[in-house]
């Protein structure tokens, strides 16, 4: 299983259409085989900061999806972030 999660920034002005420029690519990704979740969200606290976590089955499922994947073009560029791919071998509750 992986997990790719972290969070990067883009200008306060253009968050919110950027984030909503992904809408259609989340649905499709989690309709997509081997996708668990995959989520690109404003941060309450950060006026420029976009969250974004995605759960994949396995990294075949995640390259098949890579390369149909088609993301929008949004015209914003990233700012300085921290986005990171884990390699999960066990997972459980939480609580």
């Amino acid at each position: 299983m992986l997990v790719i999660a972290g969070h990067y920034s883009v200008p306060a002005a253009r968050r919110k259409a950027f984030v909503e420029a992904f809408a259609d690519l989340i649905r499709r990704a989690r309709a997509h085989p081997g996708c668990l979740d995959l989520s690109i969200s404003e941060d309450p606290v950060d006026p420029t900061r976009v969250n974004m976590m995605e759960l994949w089955e396995s990294e075949a499922a995640l390259k098949a999806w890579r390369k149909i994947s088609n993301p929008p073009k949004t015209d914003v560029k990233f700012e300085a972030g921290n986005v990171r791919t884990h390699h999960i071998s066990h997972s459980g509750p939480p609580f």
